[in-house]
């Protein structure tokens, strides 16, 4: 059976420092061309490979999870399998219709209602009126714009833009759906309902690829992952072996993380996470620990200048490697509080004694106001760690499947 996808040997180029010239005549082109100066000139300007010899195949019915940090190429690949950019070098095959979400607004027309623009978008997929007309109302319903469907679209906030985009994508049963990182623009409930959504178009039999950043969603919703490093492909293989080979490679000696343009995210701004990393027992950056090690988090917290001397507070989320969230440790739980936030501070949460089953765990950061439930940042999974084996607790393999929570409670017989 033939690939629903066949990328051979993809490359993206683009020119940089091109610089901006007035109209010139046939004869002021020619000179350009053939003189010394103008050919020094041209070989001077820096060429940027987005992508360079990307070759993969996807089977019909697979999930694919693209990951990789930013600019790495993932974002310029779906655009060249959406037909939006066309490759430098190299061909696709794609067999079926395709349906694409990369970024807010794709594919919309504007000046048109989201009524219009659901059969706009059904037309341009290829669906008769038809079909469009059955799906209608799931679409609407999935979106939740019922009380905005005649308005223009071009006065929807973001998160509207993106529901209804996202509905329309995946109700009009495409062959393929690609699909960026532009589901971050939701709230936390929509992002877990188009999940939920993807997995059933895979399960159907239908073709997703999904561009992003989130670790556990990429695990819970993908079969297949592809890793993509400076336009190149490092690695292809089940989504849990990617997702595990991009994780050791993020600063593998201290497993610290730039969180300045990470991805997802989303909050109002007023204090912002700057970096976090992890250490174990002996202060050590690390990302493998054992059943009872000492995890210690850190991270550094930036407050704008309007916001110094406030209080907030803090919170650090842990999700298991196919998103279940396991829990939420909240600063005033602990008795901790932050009554005057510095221009810049560092805060530290230790996990004295880890009960988890072996597997990968992911670590979200939140910030927020202490009196309102504003949030000022949020940052989803941007820390990893895995629990390799018992440790000192027991030496019997622990199976990944066996359960989330190790304990060791006292046995007696009567």
């Amino acid at each position: 059976m033939k690939p629903i996808i066949e990328v051979e040997k993809i490359s993206k180029r683009y020119q940089i420092g091109a610089s901006k010239e007035p109209y010139l005549s046939l004869r002021d082109e020619i000179v350009k061309w053939i003189s010394p100066s103008a050919r020094r000139a041209r070989s001077a300007q820096e060429e940027l490979w987005a992508l360079k010899d990307i070759t993969f195949n996807v089977q019909e019915g697979e999930a694919v999870g693209i990951i990789g940090r930013n600019g790495a190429g993932k974002s310029t690949l779906l655009k060249i399998l959406s037909k939006i950019t066309p490759p430098t070098e190299g061909k696709i095959k794609m067999r079926g219709r395709v349906a694409s979400l990369l970024e807010v607004g794709t594919g919309f027309h504007p000046e048109l209602t989201g009524r219009e623009n659901i059969y706009l978008n059904g037309a341009i997929l290829g669906m008769s009126r038809q079909e469009i007309k059955k799906k209608f109302d799931e679409i609407v319903s999935f979106a939740e714009i019922e009380k905005f469907l005649d308005t223009p679209v071009k006065r929807y906030s973001s998160g509207m833009y993106v529901r209804l985009a996202f509905a329309v994508a995946a109700h009009l049963e495409p062959e393929i759906l690609l699909v960026d990182e532009v589901l971050a623009v939701g709230d936390a409930e929509f992002q877990k309902k188009c999940l939920g959504k993807m997995g059933e178009v895979a399960k159907e039999g239908r073709t997703v690829l999904f561009v992003s950043h989130n670790m556990a969603s990429i695990m819970q919703l993908c079969s297949k992952g592809l890793l993509v490093e400076s336009g190149k492909i490092r690695a292809i293989g089940t989504a849990d072996e990617v997702v595990r080979k991009y994780l050791a490679g993020i600063d593998i000696k201290h497993n610290k993380v730039d969180l300045k343009n990470f991805q997802p995210r989303r909050g109002t701004g007023e204090v912002m996470f700057g970096a976090a990393y992890l250490q174990n027992a002996h202060q050590e950056g690390c990302r493998d620990f054992h059943i009872g090690d000492k995890i210690c988090i850190f991270f550094s917290i930036n407050a704008s200048s309007n916001y110094i001397n406030k209080k907030i507070k803090l919170a650090v989320e842990l999700r298991s490697s196919d998103g279940l969230p396991l829990c939420n440790m909240v600063d005033m739980d602990s008795g901790f509080q932050i009554d005057k936030i510095k221009e810049r501070e560092t805060i530290s949460v230790t996990i004295t004694d880890v009960r988890l089953y072996p597997d990968t765990y992911f670590i979200g950061l939140w910030a927020g106001s202490l009196t309102s439930i504003e949030t000022f940042d949020y940052v989803i999974d941007c820390l990893s760690f895995t629990i390799v084996d018992g440790g000192k607790l027991t030496s019997r393999r622990l199976p990944r499947s066996a359960g989330i929570l190790f304990l060791t409670p006292e046995w007696q017989k009567y």
